[in-house]
């Protein structure tokens, strides 16, 4: 293994004036007003499709493919793309010092019709795979960027699956997964698009969920020269202290699981799991959900299934006394006294044996019944998790076993270097400044805009975590944040989908229009995905919900009101206040 990696990112100089620039800006007192909206993005067509391939240059890029793809070759939900040129390439292409060959591999569709704009399509997990750029948003199939006519890049973010995890070995490629792979391939889509239409985007736009909101977060740190609006999806943004935490939260749930009792390994089936699940087994999350609806639901005017006013539920709700204890055996309607210890210290948020907080805690919330809550708590804390904390996050790498790891003697590996690893794993995965977002103030004065959305039981990264990185933001920013920044909690929803929840919406026009026309985001259209829908319907929803139940996002910290009439499942009879 090498022990000298160097990488100079084709932005680091721009970084550089950036931060400068922040830093300055952040000295002194901030405009009373924001800034105009930036000039609107102007449409053009596709000059050219199949030359790409052996007319773009750009350094260190080869181009495998170009080719033109009809309309409906690829569709989002059920709903056909319009033709475009698929375009197929890698960047950086070497052989590291362990003789894996590594590269940054990317696709970039070019719609014939294009609207002016260029989208960076943020993936999820540790990456590893190139997602069809089709710039998918968060909440549902509703729409899409290549679908609104982006041209759209995915990557795999400088390795392949069959690296994973492989890849935290090699120091470059964590540097390509933790921001490196963004910073080198948004001057060559830009490039190519300039190539393929005649002219380079009028406006830059990136985003993604999970993963692929921590990659848009930390762009807006690194990169905020580069694009014009950030669309950050239950960010990732602190992903190695999440992991940490989920292996916390994993030998909480042990103390609790039935002896000998185990599941199938959901990467490999010759290999099992101690079954944390049946220390809270889905009637006693129902259970659960069912008593914080009793003490909240009607916190928000209406008793309709959704905690809207999710703040003021943390400061009713109390599982000790909301929750009925068990005097015997655990029957489903109850909650054993330990059982509720381990539900409130995981919700308290995990922490290391001398009370120094990991991560944040989770918001209680309806969505507790749902199954991807019980995947992450109980499957992904050790199928996934450890690889990413031993693999990808230590120095030095490791090997982990989740339900018998010393957390606090881990933590502080996070933040360790060594020659190999010049860079720490918070440094290359958390965006720099996150605990006191100074350097964002550049951003806002260049019009520049972020969206956040978080699902509220989101089980994996907490949308408490995002709602307390937005106060810090405001307080960074003179309280002033919500002139470039707004944040959008779903109720009911888990980690990107899913729940009882309204989780079909579109934040991305609302983001372009606040860009480039002045309009803020404050009440955003979300639909539930029930019975017949196109996309596939949500299983999850209350068998009393309406089909086509509809809610208003409200950017935070208003609150999705009823107005005392109309019917429940209507938007209308709601407001944000």
């Amino acid at each position: 293994m090498s022990t000298t990696t160097t990488f100079v990112s084709p932005s680091m100089h721009r970084l550089g004036l950036l931060l400068a620039s922040a830093a300055l800006v952040a000295c002194g007192t901030l405009p009373d007003t924001p800034p105009p909206p930036m000039k609107r993005a102007s449409a053009a067509s596709l000059q050219q499709c199949t030359a790409l391939a052996s007319q773009f240059n750009f350094a260190q890029t080869r181009i495998d493919s170009a080719t033109s793809e009809a309309a409906g070759a690829l569709v989002l939900g059920s709903t056909p793309i319009p033709a475009h040129c698929l375009v197929k390439g890698r960047m950086n292409s070497r052989k590291s010092s362990d003789g894996r060959d590594y590269a940054i591999a990317f696709e970039m569709r070019l719609p014939l019709a294009w609207n002016g704009r260029f989208y960076y399509q943020g993936n999820g997990g540790l990456d590893g795979a190139v997602q069809p750029a089709q710039g998918a948003l968060g909440g549902g199939p509703l729409t899409g960027a290549l679908l609104q006519g982006f041209a759209v890049i995915s990557s795999d973010a400088g390795h392949t699956g069959a690296q994973t995890p492989f890849f935290g070995m090699e120091p470059q490629a964590r540097l390509d997964y933790g921001y490196q792979a963004v910073a080198t391939l948004t001057p060559m889509a830009k490039g190519m698009i300039a190539a393929a239409y005649g002219k380079a985007p009028d406006r830059s736009y990136i985003g993604g969920c999970s993963n692929g909101g921590r990659h848009a977060l930390v762009a807006a740190s690194r990169l905020g020269d580069q694009y014009d609006g950030y669309l950050v999806g239950a960010p990732g943004y602190r992903l190695p202290n999440a992991a940490l935490a989920q292996l916390w939260g994993a030998q909480q749930w042990a103390t609790l699981a039935t002896p000998g009792a185990t599941i199938k390994h959901p990467m490999n089936p010759t290999a099992t799991l101690t079954d944390l699940g049946s220390g809270f087994t889905p009637q006693e999350r129902q259970l659960l959900a069912s008593a914080v609806l009793d003490q909240c639901d009607a916190l928000d005017g209406a008793r309709d299934g959704l905690v809207q006013a999710t703040q003021a539920c943390q400061a009713r709700f109390n599982v000790h006394k909301d929750v009925p204890t068990c005097t015997g055996d655990r029957n489903g309607q109850c909650l054993s006294g330990a059982q509720k210890q381990v539900i409130a210290a995981v919700f308290n948020g995990a922490k290391t044996a001398t009370g120094q907080p990991i991560y944040a805690g989770f918001p209680y919330d309806a969505g507790v019944s749902a199954n991807n809550w019980a995947t992450w708590k109980f499957v992904n804390a050790l199928a996934l998790d450890p690889l990413a904390v031993g693999a990808v996050f230590s120095v030095p790498p490791g090997r982990v076993d989740p339900l018998k790891e010393d957390v606090s003697a881990r933590l502080p590996l996070f933040s360790a270097i060594n020659d190999t690893f010049r860079e720490s794993g918070l440094s290359l995965m958390t965006p720099p400044g996150h605990d006191n977002p100074t350097n964002l103030a550049a951003l806002r004065a260049r019009g520049a805009r972020i969206v956040l959305f978080h699902g509220v039981s989101d089980a994996i990264f907490s949308a408490e975590d995002t709602r307390q990185w937005v106060e810090r933001l405001d307080k960074a920013q003179d309280g002033k944040a919500a002139d470039f920044a707004r944040y959008f909690p779903v109720p009911g929803m888990a980690h990107c989908s899913g729940g009882p929840a309204a989780d079909q919406f579109d934040l991305l026009t609302p983001l372009v229009q606040w860009v480039e026309q002045g309009v803020a985001p404050q009440a955003v259209p979300a639909r539930v995905r029930g019975a017949g829908h196109a996309g596939g319907a949500n299983t999850e929803l209350p068998k009393d919900w309406s089909a086509s139940r509809a809610r208003p996002l409200c950017a935070y910290p208003t609150v999705a009101r009823y107005q005392g009439s109309g019917s429940l499942e209507d938007a209308a009879s709601f407001s944000c206040r």
